[in-house]
């Protein structure tokens, strides 16, 4: 078995991973700057919602898993895995430079015959370029690009059943990763490095694009005074070609938008689809409110609630969700916005009861299971199709 250390490992990529690797008895270290989420760990609490992660706690907590922002096992690990991916600016690049910088500021402490795993979302040719930065004070250093593909808050279940994607620098550095790897996932795909980087961008803007695709329908058919459901269950039925037609939604969260983009600079900005499929994601919030304000009238003084702040369904993830950005549309047109969500705490976001009876109008904004039930005899507008009468 590896000692391993996960540099940023109490995040939504590394804590999934560590545990999976503790698990199977490998000893993991999750080294991360953020002391309150060390703590947490440390305390056998989870950060967030992961299913699975308390099953796990108790069997490998203070034996063969620990966090800290000590980077001292950095000297003594098998395989370093880093999970900084490559955000992107306000004009849409990828900041290379970040991740470099990063790596660099470790780069004295890391244990030279370790293995190097780059496992977040990364530009296109970047573990080409860490691979050379690193080798100036590391001769020989082996780095490998082993992309997470993971569902938020399911990383632990699906880190033992999807296949895993490896590229290395060299055949050893390969070779390791293979051996790592092979231990909690059921197979191995190899590529080579800017083939598995470029996958994992187009799995991301393939999602990106589908939800454009229905939010594009959506807004073509409701516009049109026409029942975007009723429509969509019928192109369904029965029908096998459309088995995966996906619902509308707010296509929101940290990697969807962000490797999209990524993908488009790769491509030096001819990513046409990319960028039509951000111009409709990004304007489904205003045409939401639009159709509330198209229901109720002006929207000046009116409590309107949006149920739903996270990312996605039945998590507690806010990063990027357009339910911000939907809130803002609502205050521009001098709405009074009740952002409720059950996975959020009061008093910054209204409980569910008192948001519904103070709403004149809803908005939803991520379907919970906690809405699925709920009787709504106010204005409302719900994308999601959640209170449709289902097939």
């Amino acid at each position: 078995m590896k000692k391993v250390t996960i540099v940023g490992g109490c995040g939504h990529v590394g804590l999934p991973l560590g545990l999976a690797l503790a698990k199977v008895a490998h000893d993991v270290t999750l080294l991360d700057i953020n002391p309150k989420a060390v703590e947490m760990v440390n305390a056998g609490k989870v950060p967030f919602i992961e299913e699975g992660a308390e099953e796990i706690f108790p069997s490998v907590l203070n034996k063969n898993f620990r966090a800290t922002t000590s980077p001292d096992s950095l000297k003594t690990s098998d395989v370093i895995i880093f999970v900084t991916g490559t955000p992107v600016d306000e004009h849409h690049n990828p900041k290379v430079h970040d991740v470099i910088k990063v790596m660099r500021s470790y780069a004295d402490k890391i244990n030279p015959k370790a293995l190097i795993v780059l496992r977040s979302t990364v530009y296109p040719g970047v573990m080409d370029v860490l691979s050379d930065v690193l080798s100036e004070t590391i001769p020989d250093i082996k780095v490998a690009f082993c992309p997470e593909r993971i569902v938020q808050g399911k990383g632990i279940e699906e880190i033992f059943h999807l296949p895993q994607i490896i590229s290395g620098n060299s055949p050893a550095a390969e070779k390791m990763a293979e051996e790592l790897f092979s231990t909690i996932a059921p197979k191995i795909i190899r590529l080579a490095p800017k083939e598995a980087e470029v996958a994992k961008l187009m799995a991301n803007a393939w999602r990106y694009l589908e939800f454009a695709i229905s939010n594009q329908f959506y807004m073509m058919t409701e516009s049109q005074g026409l029942d975007f459901y009723k429509i969509y269950d019928a192109l369904r039925e029965d029908y096998p070609r459309a088995k995966h037609f996906t619902r509308p939604g707010l296509a929101a969260g940290p990697c969807l938008f962000k490797d999209t983009m990524q993908l488009s600079a790769f491509h030096k900005s001819n990513f046409f689809l990319g960028q039509s499929a951000m111009l409709v994601n990004e304007g489904l919030p205003v045409f939401l409110a639009d159709q509330l304000e198209a229901k109720m009238g002006d929207l000046k003084g009116k409590n309107i609630a949006i149920l739903g702040m996270t990312f996605k369904a039945n998590n507690d993830d806010i990063r990027e969700s357009l339910a911000f950005k939907l809130r803002k549309v609502l205050e521009i047109k001098r709405a009074h916005v009740l952002a409720s969500d059950p996975y959020l705490p009061a008093p910054e976001f209204t409980p569910l009861k008192e948001a519904l009876e103070k709403a004149d109008g809803v908005i939803v904004g991520v379907p919970h299971n906690e809405y699925l039930d709920l009787k709504i005899t106010k204005p409302y507008v719900d994308c999601w199709g959640i209170w449709r009468k289902r097939k």
